[in-house]
């Protein structure tokens, strides 16, 4: 069953990882241009998950009956409650940092960016969750640093023609402010679940999720009301180079695949751990490259080739080293047991 919810987990982040940028890149392209309306549907696809958690209030209210038990339809506590909720305004404006970037930035690009938190991940969780640091590790945060900032070198090839430099840089260094702040979110989850004083189940993970993305779409809609974008957004639609209709599908779709990658994400870290989950939305780096490339014929050059390089190679060297270490750790746990005192039977004396 464990594995089966790593594997779920990993295919819906999967596609809302590779999907996510590309469908937000889709609704910059052809007019659209309200940065809080983006955000807004990153998060706005949580009612979804109250399907999940529909099925397992009554799964639960099926075995509670037999037993005599009434039962609640939110197992969530205080304490986990709050962290929720601060964990989900935060995620609000992370969510805003992320569609200004993408707003500004070739999707490749903005991809090869948020590649970076893998390292910053690291970092957070060795202080906030006590992973421990190994040279394997210190080599990929080091590559992957270096692999962001070889992006910032001859920006002007890869600025869109429509776009100044002001606002691409702009939208360069506010991408790296994303990926940092959703580096430090990660080990903030699992920090969460770690305190919450009450058993952790993919329920609970489930109604986390749900308050996440419900404070963060309050933050959200507050911004578009300060923006005037309920206003702009009639106007826009009709505007929309792909027709009126298409800019309601786009906006759909965008809300569905958001939810994926963030129920995904979230889902990995109560698996495994929040590196886990950073290292697989890294790792689909190369997938959301080639993508990009097909459908929106971006340029990619030298400078993102050998950004990509020092990802990949990163990401290689995090992995060995996370294996090493597995393999170190069950040797010296087998070496532990082998030295235990053996119990002698009575057969033997």
């Amino acid at each position: 069953m464990a594995r089966a919810l790593v594997i779920i987990n990993c295919i819906i982040l999967a596609i809302g990882n590779c999907g996510g940028p590309l469908i937000m890149r889709l609704y910059f392209n052809n007019g659209g241009h309200r940065i809080w309306f983006s955000t807004f549907l990153e998060t706005a696809g949580f009612p979804i998950i109250f399907i999940p958690l529909l099925f397992s209030y009554l799964n639960r209210r099926r075995s509670n009956n037999n037993e005599g038990e009434n039962t609640r339809f939110f197992l969530i506590k205080p304490r986990l409650l709050i962290a929720a909720i601060l964990i989900g305004i935060l995620s609000g404006f992370d969510n805003y940092l992320y569609a200004y970037g993408i707003a500004y930035l070739p999707v490749s690009t903005a991809a090869l960016i948020i590649a970076s938190q893998l390292a910053f991940i690291a970092i957070f969780s060795y202080f906030m969750v006590s992973h421990k640091f190994t040279p394997f590790t210190i080599n990929a945060v080091v590559l992957l640093t270096v692999g962001a900032a070889v992006l910032g070198m001859h920006t002007d090839t890869d600025k869109p023609v429509h776009e100044t430099h002001k606002q691409y840089m702009t939208g360069f260094l506010v991408t790296v402010a994303a990926a940092v702040m959703y580096a430090f979110l990660l080990p903030l989850v699992e920090l969460a679940y770690q305190k919450a004083k009450q058993p952790m189940s993919y329920t609970l993970v489930l109604e986390v999720q749900l308050i996440l993305c419900f404070l963060a779409c309050l933050v959200s809609l507050i911004g578009m009301l300060i923006a005037g974008d309920f206003k702009a957004l009639p106007k826009e639609a009709r505007e929309f180079k792909l027709g009126e209709a298409m800019f309601y599908v786009v906006a759909v779709i965008s809300a569905i695949i958001w939810q994926g990658f963030f129920l995904g994400a979230i889902g990995l870290i109560f698996c495994a751990s929040s590196l886990v989950s950073g290292i697989m939305i890294s790792v689909l780096l190369p997938i959301t490259e080639v993508l990009a490339v097909i459908f929106y014929h971006e340029k990619f050059q030298p400078e993102k080739g050998l950004s990509l390089a020092l990802s990949l190679w990163g990401f290689v060297s995090y992995f060995y080293g996370e294996i090493k270490a597995d393999k170190d750790k069950r040797i010296q746990e087998e070496a532990q047991v082998n030295s235990l005192p053996r119990r002698t039977s009575r057969s033997e004396c």
